[in-house]
């Protein structure tokens, strides 16, 4: 059976070779993310296009996720460009009329103005990625004076938190804004937003992407602690999200982030989003082509909690072994997914269906489950069907036969979706859609003759929203004859 959990893998210099590049895919890449914290916009679109030329080498479809670098608050420079090493119990000042690069082992500058208003004296601010705490001792806007309470080595343009949260900067930069255009161009399939605080962020960005002419899904990232408080109502309003816990851990504490991880795939399952479990997944990777043990575990746990998808960072985009990396991150969740758990659901086995393409898709995976069935196979339009189909845990394909390449790129972060380019108004038979759908499967291994398949489809092909069907087929027996067809 094919893998059911999507890879999302970052690209940059490591894979900027195109050698590289079309290996890392074969390897198993679902989706390519292209990091807007670091590179141009030139950089993003070179990138996006060779991936996309790439995956058609190969005779895939390959969905692209722009990340927004959003509000980073972040320590500016040190004299000399160097580094410093703050000594636990010594003062240290975060200074925002401090000079860019005018920093010391005393005080350095900081690219956030608004901090000495967000902090007050009791508060712990977080540098770099947490590995260094600070606690506030006197505030004097626009200087915050902190007692050093766990020191080491500093670096220039480092990240700060607060714990808690708390920190005002909106989720939207003047750089965010120029990159969604640019996300827009390059015809994103998805656009993750950074530093979510509310659904209002969510909807803020899709109303920007709209009216730069983007059509991608937006992915509302969770790394702020305002983000956890708000999260169904975010999670809502976007149709993905990602556990982003490099943040979130430092915000909320280590040791809230597995159960806070857990809560978030949840509530993505709960409302029919989409999950992306990322950061660290296989750091070690970075420089060793082999992940630890306690990495594969990581890898299967965000499996088995129902991720639809799980992240590469620096692991593929500066990272020693690329293609490695891919290899082993497929490996793990193939061996997650044959556990008896991860094919095993009770999903809204008590809901009303408003919608009967909704009714549709949950009787097709509860039959699925329980025939023994070789495939699922979904005509759609846009995806919806097949978004509902993923929902349900299930160690069953499900092709989705779609004849637009923006909707088939769309879908490859579904968990155990396959896009099939498909024409269903354009068939050769119209009224023999199924045995055109049939052939198609069979010159790609997907099913054999004997075996049953689910076919989901509506009265009149083509029209988005409409699957009001469900046909059990079994492979190779003759179809009915259909009015009209001799």
């Amino acid at each position: 059976m094919p893998r059911r959990t999507k890879i999302v893998a970052t690209l940059g210099p490591a894979t900027d070779e195109p050698a590289v590049l079309e290996a890392v895919l074969a390897a198993g890449v679902d989706v390519v993310r292209l990091n807007f914290s670091h590179g141009r916009p030139e950089d993003h679109r070179r990138r996006a296009e060779a991936a996309r030329v790439a995956a058609e080498r190969l005779g895939r479809d390959v969905g692209v996720l722009a990340d927004l670098q959003g509000p980073k608050i972040r320590i500016e420079g040190f004299r000399g460009g160097g580094a410093v090493v703050l000594e636990e119990g010594a003062r240290f000042a975060l200074d925002a009329a401090l000079a860019p690069d005018a920093g010391g082992a005393d005080a350095v500058g900081i690219a956030y103005p608004d901090l000495a208003r967000d902090v007050r004296p009791g508060d712990w601010l977080l540098l770099d990625d947490g590995r260094l705490e600070l606690e506030v001792e006197a505030v004097a806007d626009p200087r915050v004076v902190c007692r050093v309470r766990v020191g080491g080595e500093l670096g220039p343009r480092k990240g700060i938190n607060r714990l808690g949260g708390g920190l005002s900067a909106p989720a939207l930069t003047d750089k965010d804004r120029a990159d969604i255009v640019t996300a827009a161009e390059l015809e994103a399939d998805y656009l993750a937003v950074s530093f979510v605080r509310s659904a209002a962020d969510v909807l803020g960005a899709r109303r920007l992407l709209a009216a730069a002419g983007g059509r991608g899904g937006i992915v509302a990232k969770i790394e702020r602690a305002e983000a956890v408080a708000a999260l169904d109502a975010i999670v809502e309003a976007a149709d993905a999200v990602m556990i982003a816990r490099g943040d979130l851990a430092v915000e909320i504490g280590d040791a809230e982030l597995p159960g806070v991880q857990k809560r978030i795939a949840r509530s993505a399952h709960h409302h029919n989003r989409i999950c992306i479990t990322a950061t660290q997944m296989m750091e070690s990777m970075v420089q060793n082509p082999t992940p630890t043990r306690a990495e594969v575990l990581d890898v299967a746990n965000a499996v088995l909690d129902g991720s639809d998808a799980v992240m590469l960072s620096a692991e593929t985009a500066s990272g020693r072994w690329p293609v490695k990396v891919v290899e082993a991150m497929a490996r793990v969740c193939e061996g997650a997914e044959r556990e008896p758990l991860a094919q095993r659901s009770h999903h809204r086995l008590d809901s009303h269906f408003e919608r009967i393409d909704e009714a549709i898709a949950m009787a097709t995976m509860y039959t699925a489950n329980h025939l023994g069935v070789r495939a699922i196979v979904s005509f759609t339009e846009s995806g919806a069907t097949t978004l509902w189909l993923s929902r349900i845990r299930t160690g069953i394909p499900i092709y989705a036969l779609m004849r637009h390449r923006d909707a088939r790129r769309r879908v490859t972060l579904y968990r155990g979706v396959h896009p099939v380019a498909f024409d269903v108004v354009h068939a050769q038979h119209p009224n023999r859609v199924i045995e055109d759908a049939l052939r198609v499967l069979r010159s790609r291994g997907a099913v054999a003759d004997g075996e049953l398949v689910i076919f989901t489809k509506g009265d009149f092909n083509g029209i988005a929203g409409g699957t009001n069907t469900m046909k059990i087929v079994r492979v190779g027996d003759p179809l009915p004859a259909v009015e009209g067809v001799l």
